[in-house]
C-alpha cells in the first residue's frame, strides 16, 4: 500500500473517505459533514455508536463511500492508530483519503501511518486463493511528509520482521535466513559479516554448536554494523535465531511445536530495527549479533547432562535441551561484548513463563539497573508497544548452580522461569549496561484487530528504534 499526503481540496470521486467518530456518535474534528449526511436510522440499525473498534461503511455524496471509525470516549494516539488499521481493511476501493491525521493529538500522523501500514499488512507468499487487500493508496489530507516518511521506515522494518517470522521453517534454514538478512542489511548500507560453521568452530562458540549439533542444517552467525560518523553512542543488539525449535531430545509435544517457526523472532526484530536505524540516519553506532540454528532431534544432538563451553563466560550443564535460546544468546552476548557497546539489549522469544505471566500482548523487560530499565520502558511507551519490567532477583540464581559445571541451563523448579532465564543471561554480560526483552507472548498476534494482524507481530522493532533515538543528543 502506498501512503502519501494530499491537499485539502482533493478529488474524492473515486475514493473512500475515512473519518473518526467519538462515543455516542459525536464527530471527531473533521467528521462533522460526513456524520451529518449519515441517516440516524442507518447508524442505529448498524448498532454503530462510535465505540472503540467499530467500523461502518455508508454511501457518501462526494466520495464513493465513507468509513466511520469508532474512536471511543476520547481520541488518542492508540485509538487513531487502531481505528486506521480497522478502516483500511474495510475499504473496498483502491484509493482512500483520510483526515484522521488532523485530529489534535500528539503524533496523529504517525498513528495513522502506523495503523495503515501495519493494519494493512498481508503475508500472501503461499496463498493461492483469497483476495488481497483492496486498498492500494491511502492519502492523508495535509499530511506532514517528513513525519510520514520517518514512520514508514519503521513500519517497513516491522513488516520485514513479520515476513521473516511468518516464513515457514522449511524455507528459512540458517544459511538461507542469513542470506536474506545479509541482502536486506547490505541494501540499507550496513556492513555485514556471516560466519559459517567452520568459522563458528574456529571462534569456539560452543553453546551455539551444542544447540546446532542435532540438525543437518548448519548454523550461522551474522554480525551487522551501523557506523555513522562521530556516533553519539554505541548500542549492541543480540537476537535469538532458532529457525525451528523441536525442543531437541527434550522434545516438545506437537501442540507446542506448531508455532516454533516463530522462535527466530528476536533475530528478525534486532535485524529489522538496525536497518531502520540506519535508514533514519540516527547517529548511533549499532553492532547487531544474530546466532542462527535449528534445535533439532538427531543422532548427534546434545544430550541432557552434556556440558557446553560458550565463547566467554561460565560453562553450562544442559539439563533440558528445550531451554536452548539462552544457550545461543550466551554466545551472541559473548561476541557483542567484544565491540564494547555502551548498552546491550537482547531480544528473544525465550520463556513460556513470561507468556504466562504477562499474556499475549505484553513483553517482559529485565535490566541491569533502573536507568536501563527506564530507557527501555520510555522507548516502548513512545513506540506504542507494551513492555513491563520484571525483577532480576539474585537469590533465584542459586537454583542454577551445577555440580559439574558453572551453571545449569534450567533451575529445575516450576516457578519463576522468566526470571531465572534472565539471570542466566546476566552471567554473560559482566558489568555491562544490559537489558533482556522476552517477547514470547506478543511476538505473535492471535487475532486481527487495529494495527495487529494475525501472525507475526514484529514487536520490539519500534521500541529499539525509539531507544536509539533517545540515545541521540538533541540538536
Amino acid at each position: 500500500m502506498e501512503i502519501r499526503a494530499t491537499s485539502e481540496d482533493a478529488d474524492l470521486s473515486d475514493a473512500t473517505l475515512i473519518v473518526g467518530v467519538l462515543a455516542e456518535n459525536q464527530p471527531a474534528p473533521g467528521a462533522e459533514d460526513a456524520l451529518a449526511q449519515a441517516h440516524p436510522t442507518l447508524l442505529e440499525l448498524a448498532k454503530f455508536e462510535g465505540k472503540t473498534g467499530q467500523v461502518l461503511t455508508l454511501p457518501h455524496s462526494v466520495a464513493k463511500a465513507v468509513v466511520f471509525v469508532g474512536l471511543g470516549e476520547e481520541a488518542g494516539f492508540e485509538s487513531i492508530r487502531a481505528g486506521t488499521g480497522n478502516a483500511v481493511r474495510a475499504v473496498k476501493t483502491t484509493r482512500a483519503v483520510t483526515n484522521l491525521n488532523q485530529i489534535g493529538v500528539d503524533g496523529a500522523v504517525r498513528a495513522v501511518v502506523e495503523g495503515a501500514a501495519l493494519g494493512g499488512y498481508q503475508f500472501r507468499e503461499y496463498k493461492t486463493e483469497g483476495e488481497p487487500l483492496a486498498l492500494q493508496t491511502l492519502e492523508l489530507i495535509e499530511g506532514d511528509e517528513e513525519a510520514m516518511g520517518e514512520t514508514l521506515i519503521t513500519t517497513d522494518a516491522t513488516n520485514l520482521a513479520r515476513d521473516w517470522v511468518n516464513t515457514p521453517a522449511l524455507d528459512k534454514a540458517p544459511e538461507e535466513l542469513a542470506r536474506r538478512i545479509e541482502e536486506a542489511a547490505t541494501e540499507a548500507g550496513l556492513a555485514v559479516e556471516v560466519w559459517d560453521e567452520l568459522r563458528i568452530v574456529d571462534e569456539k562458540l560452543g553453546a551455539l554448536l551444542g544447540v546446532a549439533a542435532g540438525s543437518d542444517r548448519p548454523p550461522r552467525l551474522v554480525i551487522i554494523e551501523h557506523t555513522p560518523d562521530e556516533p553519539a553512542a554505541h548500542l549492541g543488539l543480540v537476537g535469538k535465531g532458532i529457525t525451528f525449535d523441536s525442543g531437541g531430545l527434550s522434545i516438545k509435544t506437537a501442540q507446542y511445536m506448531e508455532e516454533m517457526k516463530d522462535d527466530m523472532s528476536g533475530a528478525a526484530v534486532v535485524t529489522a530495527a538496525t536497518i531502520a536505524i540506519a535508514r533514519l540516519g540516527l547517529p548511533i553506532g549499532v553492532t547487531t549479533v544474530v546466532p542462527l540454528t535449528d534445535n533439532a532431534v538427531g543422532g548427534n544432538a546434545t544430550r541432557p547432562g552434556d556440558v557446553l563451553r560458550p565463547v566467554a563466560g561460565p560453562t553450562i550443564e544442559v539439563l533440558n535441551t528445550d531451554a536452548e535460546g539462552r544457550l545461543i544468546l550466551a554466545d551472541g552476548l559473548g561476541i557483542v561484548r567484544r565491540y564494547e557497546p555502551d548498552m546491550i539489549v537482547d531480544v528473544a522469544t525465550l520463556t513460556g513463563a513470561a507468556h504466562v505471566a504477562l499474556g499475549d500482548k505484553v513483553a517482559a523487560v529485565f535490566a541491569s539497573d533502573e536507568e536501563v530499565a527506564s530507557s527501555i520502558l520510555l522507548a516502548a511507551s513512545r513506540a506504542g508497544e507494551h513492555f513491563w519490567e520484571l525483577p532480576l532477583f539474585e537469590d533465584y540464581k542459586k537454583a542454577m548452580e551445577s555440580d559439574i559445571a558453572d551453571l545449569k541451563n534450567i533451575s529445575g523448579g516450576r516457578y519463576g522461569g522468566a526470571i531465572t532465564a534472565a539471570l542466566f543471561l546476566s552471567s554473560y554480560v559482566d558489568d555491562a549496561k544490559w537489558a533482556h526483552l522476552d517477547i514470547a507472548g506478543p511476538a505473535r498476534s492471535r487475532e486481527t484487530s487495529g494495527e495487529h494482524v494475525k501472525g507475526a507481530s514484529g514487536v520490539g522493532v519500534r521500541t529499539l528504534v525509539e531507544l536509539a533515538r533517545s540515545m541521540t543528543p538533541p540538536s
